[in-house]
């Protein structure tokens, strides 16, 4: 008998169960980046924001919406920053509907969301859902997106971090002290309580005529041009029981970041699938497949990083990291 999807939160635990079995390789560089993650895990004031935004996020009905700007300041405020440092180029645009709907995008850096809200429509009024700490670990974002608004924020363990608690386990001593601060600041986030909370603020927002922009990877990406993959079956699930369409959308150049480097956004056509208020499990690994080849087919296949000199390239790298 098919298994019924009653939501996403069910699957999205399996899965982040199933990839906790495989974890990256800690190299220092990776070290750092938990290093980094924690401190903004104890920051008072990332945790004021992840928590009032959710309060909002609940709270919000059909009728009334969350406190924000209107979508032209906040594309006006994005793209002007971006738009200091990189040239950027839109192609397709036209493909992305004037109505409802989730655009399901490739992840490669976390300059990525910013890139994406300066550049779109403002109408629908698109929302993130993504990251808590990386959307919130610098000040610059936090003063931006606290009046900007449009940010689910999914306060979640990274893989790094799971990494960090499995090799102390084992014997690193040098590792010790991080996984227990870790273990005792950062969420998990894969009970099934803080996933469905996110199902019922994704479902009210698309219920109220606005838009979402999810990576379905669930990670960032290590190399321009790939995907990892399979994608997770939250978007499917979303984009089956609301009944909007999937917008494919390639990112290509934000891996690596430096001055005047050239960032594209690549729409490609919209995916549209009956809506379903419990989608079965067949069906929805099927639109997963569909929407794995719609994305990978807006991918380079033979992406070539520019070389020569990349001025500011840590400093733009860590700036919006």
């Amino acid at each position: 008998m098919a298994q019924n999807c009653a939501d996403g939160a069910t699957f999205q635990a399996q899965e982040n169960q199933t990839e906790s079995d495989t974890l990256p390789p800690l190299t220092t560089a990776a070290i750092q980046r938990v290093q980094e993650g924690l401190a903004a895990a104890v920051n008072p004031a990332v945790g004021e924001i992840i928590t009032k935004t959710l309060q909002q996020l609940t709270a919000m009905t059909v009728e009334h919406s969350e406190p924000r700007v209107s979508g032209r300041v906040r594309r006006c405020v994005l793209r002007s920053l971006i738009h200091t440092f990189f040239r950027v180029r839109v192609e397709n645009l036209a493909r992305l509907p004037q109505k409802p709907a989730i655009l399901a995008v490739n992840h490669l850096h976390h300059i990525d969301p910013f890139l994406l809200l300066g550049e779109i429509p403002t109408q629908p009024y698109y929302y993130i859902l993504g990251d808590a700490r990386t959307l919130y670990n610098k000040w610059w974002k936090r003063f931006i997106l606290s009046f900007a608004g449009g940010v689910i924020p999914l306060a979640r363990m990274w893989k790094e971090e799971f990494a960090v608690i499995a090799e102390a386990k084992a014997g690193r001593q040098d590792l010790v002290e991080l996984a227990t601060a870790l273990e005792l600041n950062v969420p998990k986030g894969g009970d099934i309580h803080t996933l469905r909370q996110c199902d019922r603020i994704v479902l009210k927002i698309l219920a109220r005529d606005d838009g979402i922009i999810l990576f379905p990877e669930g990670r960032l990406g290590e190399t321009e041009g790939k995907l990892h993959v399979p994608l997770k079956r939250g978007t499917v699930i979303y984009a089956l029981k609301s009944g909007v369409p999937i917008v494919p959308v390639a990112l290509i150049g934000t891996h690596d970041l430096f001055l005047g480097k050239k960032l594209t956004i690549r729409f490609g056509q919209p995916l549209y699938f009956s809506q379903s208020t419990s989608p079965k499990r067949q069906e929805v690994d099927a639109v997963v497949v569909a929407l794995q080849n719609a994305m990978l087919a807006l991918l380079p296949k033979d992406y070539q990083e520019p070389t020569g000199i990349k001025l500011f390239r840590n400093f733009l790298n860590h700036l919006f990291w």
